[in-house]
């Protein structure tokens, strides 16, 4: 079980609330250190006055937290780029001479090659930074390598914000990732200046050489892009639809190189170093061999953040290994997540951090309590026991997490989990073999061979869980308070069966109450809620009219599918059991709340109309004198949707500024909302 007693537990939370609360609110650093000297002064004075008969008390564990608290306020405002001198933020001029260097190689789309990058200098100054680099697919260079410099002329350009209503927001994504400007180049915009190593570049190349090993015993296609996430933490090769068949079979974690890989890694060395023990100080030296082996294999699969925080834990986790405290395991842990949030406080945000620390930390707490209900004594049923209970106690603790950020729930995940899950240290095992053939360039034909139908018998599986839709439960709307709520009930519960308390047990009952209410508040206000939305769609027009629960869309699309066509899915999503409507085409005229909506489009007609509309849509780039029609209509607001042309924008906006008509763009403030 988990040592909640443990005072860096509470400290960490401290830390915690700390941090998000510095991300979402912006205080200067210099008032913080302030308060944290001033702190740090009382719990001196505390201690001073009670030397001779200290204990710690509630008070001081107080004290000592609220230091914790405005710590992690402090880290998170430093790491600001408004706080950061270098930062190239306070560089960025309308014409630069900027350049970068290349530090990571991301998934590419259908139209670019993406990068992160570092900025080294602006015209003359040093700088530092991460941006977002989008290279076209036409281009005639070659492919960018991590460590590559480039030099360009071209302008930041801003990361665009979501634009429909509660759409996932990549810039907010990338802003957790402490990205917060992109390039987007051709083959003209860039020269490569030269390639200065480091450790990333030497790991890349490192990976490269290992992959074209893959690729010369003829791995096929599929095979060989699950070969390189599993192996080498490498998933940009790999197809939709396979990344969909391992998610919905509930196995997506062990495409990373993850805590599970980890695990699996640590186990191993810890078999084969086992002999080691017996010699002096044969723990100490087992521990140090272990450690070089988890880091030397991070460096191979490219100290992404995801795989330094998956060793850091494991690294813990070995520590606490050789510690014969009885919570050394978990201490270890909790110190692990102190030294990771300390050093990158942006961490937290990480969905990978998140899920990789509660699944842990979930087996802890949870998997003691399902293992012993029932204790078989064949090795083989208490092996399989063992690893049912472990998967039951991740799942538990990351499905609140899961439905939050991915609204889904695999339903057969136990059973991807123990048939994959005994084999995967199996074929990790054989692979590590083949990366080490890989290094001395000779990979026997049999073995790849053999390699390659474990892993196609491992797809064939996976697709076949994955074809069991029945299972998958989808389209889960789960908010934060909602999310936060259901922690709250699965803690409380776990406290009341080891404790049997009364208090634990009032916890429960009214946490239940209260996540009862907030499901019926939000039941509520979604069918006492009208909205008329225009929603935002490159070259298309889509609009929806929602009355409660009732909510209709007219649009002008070819195709339409209310839960994956982007521009309204997450919004039905959001507002969940809505009772969807298809319309086929968009409408000229709109009566909403005794308001007259025009839509305007190509043709361009409005005229001898019999009413004045309070509000115009202009779609599909309509070729119009707008200061003649604004003459004549006197509407409230005129809305340009996505359909239009950027140039038509411009032009309308300063033709409504000069008549002091209020002007919206779908393209740069997203979706228009009418509540009535």
């Amino acid at each position: 079980m988990l040592d909640i007693e443990y005072l860096p537990v509470h400290f960490a939370l401290f830390l915690i609330i700390g941090i998000v609360t510095g991300f979402y609110i912006d205080i200067g650093t210099l008032p913080i250190f302030i308060i944290i000297i001033v702190l740090f002064v009382c719990l001196i004075y505390r201690y001073l006055k009670s030397i001779n008969s200290f204990q710690p008390s509630f008070s001081y564990t107080i004290l000592t937290g609220f230091i914790f608290f405005v710590f992690g306020i402090l880290i998170i405002n430093a790491q600001k780029p408004q706080n950061q001198k270098g930062h190239y933020i306070h560089l960025i001029a309308s014409e630069n001479q900027i350049s970068f260097q290349i530090r990571k190689i991301l998934k590419s789309n259908n139209y670019y090659d993406k990068y992160e990058a570092e900025v080294l200098q602006i015209n003359s100054f040093n700088t530092y930074g991460k941006v977002l680099i989008n290279v076209k697919k036409d281009s005639l260079k070659r492919e960018l390598k991590t460590d590559d410099i480039l030099f360009t002329n071209n302008e930041f350009k801003e990361i665009r914000k979501s634009l429909n209503p509660h759409e996932f927001d990549y810039r907010d994504y990338l802003k957790k990732q402490q990205i917060y400007f992109q390039f987007i180049l051709n083959s003209r915009d860039y020269l490569i200046v030269s390639d200065q190593r480091t450790l990333l570049g030497i790991a890349h190349n490192l990976r490269e050489k290992i992959q074209k090993e893959f690729e010369n015993v003829n791995f096929s296609k599929n095979e060989l892009s699950i070969v390189k996430a599993l192996l080498l933490g490498q998933r940009q090769d790999i197809s939709k639809e396979q990344f969909n068949q391992y998610k919905n079979a509930g196995v997506i974690h062990i495409l990373a190189v993850s805590g599970l890989h980890m695990g699996i890694i640590l186990l191993f060395l810890n078999f084969l170093f086992k002999p080691i023990e017996y010699v002096k100080k044969g723990k100490i030296l087992k521990l140090i061999l272990v450690l070089i082996c988890l880091w030397f294999y991070a460096f191979l699969a490219g100290l992404s953040p995801s795989i330094i925080r998956s060793v850091t834990m494991f690294t813990a986790i070995a520590i606490g290994l050789v510690s014969n405290r009885r919570f050394g395991i978990q201490n270890s842990l909790v110190i692990s997540v102190f030294i990771l949030l300390i050093v990158h406080p942006q961490y937290l945000f990480n969905v990978g951090f998140q899920l990789s620390y509660t699944a842990v930390f979930s087996i802890i707490w949870l998997q003691p309590l399902f293992a012993n209900n029932w204790k078989p004594k064949p090795i083989i049923l208490k092996y399989f026991w063992s690893l049912i209970t472990v998967t039951f106690a991740a799942q538990i603790g990351v499905l609140p997490l899961s439905l939050f950020y991915f609204h889904q729930f695999p339903g057969l995940f136990f059973i991807s989990s123990i048939v994959i899950i005994p084999f995967l240290g199996f074929i990790l095992g054989v692979g590590f073999l083949i990366i080490i053939l890989g290094v001395l360039y000779f990979i026997p034909q049999p073995l790849a061979e053999f390699y390659e139908f474990l892993i196609r018998t491992m797809n064939d599986f996976v697709a076949f869980i994955s074809n069991q839709e029945i299972f998958i439960f989808e389209n889960i709307s789960f908010s934060v308070i909602t999310m936060i709520l259901f922690y709250a009930l699965l803690i409380g519960i776990v406290l009341w069966i080891n404790n049997k308390s009364i208090y634990y047990l009032r916890f429960v009952l009214i946490v239940a109450f209260i996540f009862q209410v907030s499901l019926i508040y939000k039941k509520y206000t979604v069918q006492n809620t009208n909205e008329f939305v225009v929603f935002h769609q490159s070259n298309k027009s889509v609009f929806g009219n929602r009355q409660g629960s009732q909510i209709s869309i007219f649009q002008n699309l070819d195709t339409l599918d209310k839960y994956t066509y982007s521009p309204f899915s997450s919004y039905l999503l959001y507002h969940s059991n809505l009772n969807f409507q298809k319309k086929l085409s968009v409408k000229n005229i709109y009566t909403i709340n005794s308001k007259n909506i025009l839509t305007i489009d190509r043709s361009g007609i409005y005229k001898d109309l019999k009413f004045n509309p309070n509000m115009i849509i202009l779609i599909n780039s309509p070729k119009i004198n707008l200061e003649r029609m604004l003459n004549i209509l006197q509407p409230e607001i005129v809305i340009a949707d996505g359909s239009n042309y950027n140039s038509y924008v411009k032009l309308w906006r300063e033709t409504c500024k000069s008549k002091s008509i209020a002007f919206y763009s779908t393209q740069k403030n997203g979706a228009f909302v009418y509540r009535y």
